[in-house]
């Protein structure tokens, strides 16, 4: 009898608990790649929040100093100003009348007083 020989079939079927443990290290690995992305996802969001609030901590500061720095402007025009003026020999002559009462040789002060009513 001659019988006819039975193929011989690769080992590409797999039976049911081989199935398993295959899904069982996908899963593992889907696992461990969703946890690196959810420390690195959270990492990155802490980092962002920090660097906004550091950001905008260092914008009030920058505020801060361009109102000191126009002021400290404005005071340095103001002085510049006060500077031109008294190389003014007329403005130096009031300076001294008013502040000092000192007057040139043959210039007499008025004073004025106020008037009192008399009815």
């Amino acid at each position: 009898m001659n019988s006819k020989p039975t193929p011989i079939r690769s080992g590409n079927y797999k039976t049911n608990n081989q199935s398993s443990q295959g899904n069982n290290g996908a899963r593992r690995r889907l696992r461990i790649w969703m946890l690196f992305m959810v420390l690195f996802l959270g990492w990155a969001m802490y980092t962002f929040i920090m660097q906004s609030i550091h950001l905008a901590e260092k914008k009030e500061e920058l505020t801060q100093h361009q109102v000191q720095k126009q002021q400290a402007d404005a005071a340095f025009a103001q002085s510049q100003s006060e500077v031109k003026r008294l190389e003014d020999p007329e403005y130096i002559g009031q300076v001294a009348r008013k502040q000092y009462g000192m007057y040139l040789p043959g210039e007499t002060p008025i004073w004025a007083t106020e008037a009192t009513d008399s009815k």
